[in-house]
C-alpha cells in the first residue's frame, strides 16, 4: 500500500523513491510488526483474560506445568495482526508470492484458531479432532501447491495462468523448468526434476509438515518462537538472493523473479515474533496457542518452497524436525509394544523431545535456552549452503 502511494507521488516527492528499495521496505516492516505487537500486547493480553481464554493444561503433561494452567493462550492472533498489517503496508501487493504465503498464514491460523477455541471455550485439552484439523490442513496445503508449481515456474502473473493452462491441454503430463527441480545443497549440479505433481506432493508435505512441527515445538515458554525468527529470518536472506538475477546467477540458486519481495514478509514475521517473545519469555504472560504455532509453520514451509530450499529448511528447522520425530516414534514404539507384549513402552521419557529433558531434571529455562543455541547453529549451517557448494 505505502509503495503504492510512493510511487504515485514520488515525482512530487523525490525522497519517496527510497520505497523501491525492498531491503528499506523490510527494515521498516519488521520495525512496524515489532511496534504493533508490543504496543497492542497489553490490550490483548487483557481482553484475553476478559475472555477467559486461559490454557488448558494436558493432564499428562509434567505436573510442573500445572501453575500454568490459566494462563491466556491464543496470543498468536497478536502475531497474525502484527505480520498482516507490517506486509499489506510495506510489500508490493501486485506480487504474485505474496498472496499465497499470507493466505496459507492466515488460513493455518483460521484452523488453530477453532482448535484453541474449543480447548478454551468446552475446556477440552485436545481441541479439534486429528482427522477435523489436517482435514482443513491438507485442503489449504494442496490449493497453496497447486498453485506454487506455477507461480514459481512462471515469472509473472499472466505466465503463471498460460502455464496452468498448457498443463491442463497436456493431459495433466508437463514437464516444470529446472527452477522448479528438488535442490540439493552443497552441490552446484546436482538437482531433481520433481515434474507437476512431484513439485505438489513434495510442497504439501513441506507446508503441512512444518506446521505440525512448530505445533509440535511450542511447548516451553518462549521456545517454538525464538527459533520460528531465526529460521524465518534466514529464509528471508534465500528470498532476497533468489529474487535477484544477479546474486542468483553467482550463487548457483535458481532465480525466481519477484521472490525478493518476501523478504519483506519474513521482516514482519521476525518483528512479530521478537514482539511476542517480549510477552511469552518465561515465565510467559500469554501462549501463542495453535492459532500462531500452525500459522506461523505453514508460513516457513511455503517460504521454503517458493525459495525452492526445502532440504536447506530441514536442517535449519532441525529442532521442529527432532521434536517431530520424537513424538512419531513414542507414539509408534508405544503401539507396538503394547500389541506385542500387552504393555506400551517408551523410548523418552516424556514426548515431545523438551519434556524428555525436563523429566531429566533440567529447567525449563535451561531447555529453551539450549535449544535457541542449537537453532542458531544450524540456521548458520543452513545459510552455509550458499556458498559451500
Amino acid at each position: 500500500m505505502l509503495l503504492w502511494l510512493a510511487q504515485y507521488f514520488k515525482q512530487d516527492i523525490g525522497v519517496l523513491r527510497v520505497f523501491n528499495f525492498i531491503t528499506f521496505r523490510a527494515v521498516f516492516a519488521t520495525l512496524t510488526a515489532l511496534a504493533i505487537g508490543l504496543f497492542a500486547g497489553p490490550a490483548v493480553i487483557r481482553m484475553l483474560r476478559r475472555l477467559k481464554v486461559g490454557q488448558a493444561v494436558r493432564q499428562y503433561g509434567p505436573e510442573t506445568h500445572l501453575v500454568k494452567s490459566g494462563t491466556p493462550t491464543m496470543g498468536g492472533v497478536l502475531i497474525l495482526i502484527s505480520i498482516a498489517i507490517s506486509t499489506l503496508l510495506w510489500c508490493d501487493l501486485s506480487n504474485r508470492l505474496i498472496w499465497p504465503v499470507l493466505l496459507v498464514t492466515l488460513g493455518y491460523g483460521a484452523v488453530g484458531w477453532v482448535d484453541d477455541y474449543r480447548k478454551v471455550v468446552y475446556k477440552n485439552p485436545e481441541g479439534m479432532r486429528s482427522r477435523e484439523k489436517f482435514f482443513w490442513q491438507s485442503l489449504i496445503g494442496i490449493v497453496a501447491a497447486l498453485y506454487l508449481a506455477f507461480s514459481v515456474s512462471a515469472p509473472t502473473t499472466g505466465k503463471v495462468v498460460e502455464l496452468f493452462v498448457a498443463w491442463v491441454q497436456s493431459g495433466f503430463n508437463l514437464n516444470l523448468p529446472p527452477k522448479a527441480d528438488l535442490i540439493v545443497p552443497f552441490v552446484k549440479t546436482i538437482s531433481y526434476p520433481l515434474g507437476v505433481w512431484g513439485f505438489i506432493t513434495l510442497t504439501f508435505c513441506v507446508i503441512v509438515g512444518t506446521s505440525n512441527a512448530v505445533n509440535f515445538t511450542d511447548g516451553l515458554d518462549g521456545l517454538a518462537i525464538m527459533p520460528t525468527v531465526m529460521v524465518g529470518t534466514a529464509l528471508g536472506l534465500f528470498a532476497y538472493l533468489t529474487g535477484s538475477a544477479t546474486y542468483s546467477r553467482y550463487l548457483f540458486i535458481p532465480h525466481i523473479p519477484g521472490a525478493g519481495e518476501l523478504l519483506i514478509f519474513c521482516g514482519a514475521m521476525a518483528g512479530a515474533g521478537l514482539a511476542f517473545l517480549w510477552y511469552n519469555a518465561h515465565p510467559a504472560q500469554v501462549f501463542m496457542g495453535d492459532v500462531g504455532a500452525l500459522a506461523l509453520g505453514g508460513a516457513l514451509g511455503t517460504i521454503a518452497v517458493i525459495v525452492r530450499q526445502e532440504i536447506v529448511l530441514f536442517i535449519m528447522g532441525g529442532i521442529f524436525v527432532v521434536e517431530t520425530l520424537s513424538v512419531i516414534i513414542q507414539v509408534s514404539y508405544f503401539k507396538y509394544t503394547k500389541k506385542r507384549f500387552g504393555v506400551g513402552r517408551r523410548v523418552f521419557l516424556m514426548a515431545p523431545l523438551h519434556h524428555h529433558f525436563e523429566q531429566k531434571g533440567w529447567k525449563e529455562t535451561q531447555v529453551v535456552v539450549r535449544f535457541w543455541i542449537i537453532s542458531m547453529m544450524l540456521v548458520l549451517f543452513g545459510l552455509s549452503t550458499l556458498k559451500l557448494r
